[in-house]
């Protein structure tokens, strides 16, 4: 278990309060976590962002009429805190019967909390539910690797010996699986996601990726950390000019939470998928 986290209400029973109350918000840092990686904050070898998306989010108009919406929260990649999510789930009930004067000043409340909790400036869009309809659901890009034929035997921990490339070819492709699940390090829920890897670089051999992924099942980390992990242990095999490794987990409690890790500064997307 993350140190900070037993400390947090995770796992918890908690009174879910109605009104505005900002210390609800439990930041953990994510020094423990990088260092457990090999990591520092000066020598993160990605750039990113972690995607949350709230399906739950609601607040009172002036008039007490309320409201229901969708709100989206990019955090950087490399702020000094993750948001432990039961309390950022606690916080964002707490605006259930606060009134606000318009949009505007939700979103502005949700920066400036936000950002204070994960340490760096944190992305909030407030977003009309017939405006994420019209949007519907994408598939991920490639080649989807699920029906490959694989025999597996090790659930408990991720096991990077397996990967496999073809460092006589190098290859430019997007390949993504379904099969992601991993449990919560306090509660020990499970974590039901998909994976997408993009890269330039030695031939990735696709049933040995597969296997990886399948081996992350009973593994217990916060999905920030898998990701992490899988894009590192990627780049430590295949040597890559580029790579963008990423997740889109099942919400739970109204949200999901969806980390990416590139070499590149792109433009990274937050579409939902069919199981979002």
């Amino acid at each position: 278990m993350h140190p900070a986290a037993e400390h947090s209400p995770l796992g918890k029973s908690s009174e879910y309060i109605a009104t505005y109350t900002p210390s609800l918000l439990f930041p953990i840092p994510r020094t423990a976590k990088w260092a457990e990686l090999g990591l520092t904050a000066e020598t993160l070898p990605y750039k990113g962002v972690d995607f949350w998306n709230c399906f739950e989010l609601s607040w009172l108009l002036p008039s007490g009429k309320p409201v229901v919406a969708i709100g989206e929260f990019s955090i950087p990649a490399d702020s000094p805190n993750i948001i432990e999510s039961k309390s950022f789930k606690l916080y964002l009930n707490s605006l259930n019967q606060t009134p606000f004067a318009d949009t505007a000043s939700l979103e502005s409340t949700l920066v400036k909390d936000l950002s204070a909790a994960a340490g760096k400036p944190v992305g909030v869009r407030i977003r009309r539910l017939k405006d994420v309809e019209a949007e519907g659901v994408v598939a991920l890009p490639g080649v989807c690797i699920d029906d490959l034929d694989i025999s597996v035997s090790n659930y408990e921990q991720p096991r990077p010996e397996l990967l496999r490339c073809d460092e006589s070819r190098i290859v430019e492709e997007s390949v993504h699986s379904h099969l992601l699940k991993s449990n919560c390090p306090v509660t020990r829920q499970p974590d039901w996601g998909s994976v997408a890897v993009e890269y330039r670089g030695a031939a990735l051999d696709h049933a040995s990726l597969l296997e990886y992924i399948v081996s992350f099942r009973q593994h217990s980390d916060f999905h920030e950390q898998c990701v992490e992990r899988i894009f590192l242990d990627l780049q430590r095999l295949l040597k890559p000019e580029k790579l963008t490794v990423y997740a889109r987990y099942v919400r739970r409690g109204g949200l999901d939470i969806n980390p990416y890790r590139s070499t590149e500064e792109v433009q990274l997307p937050n579409d939902r998928l069919v199981r979002q």
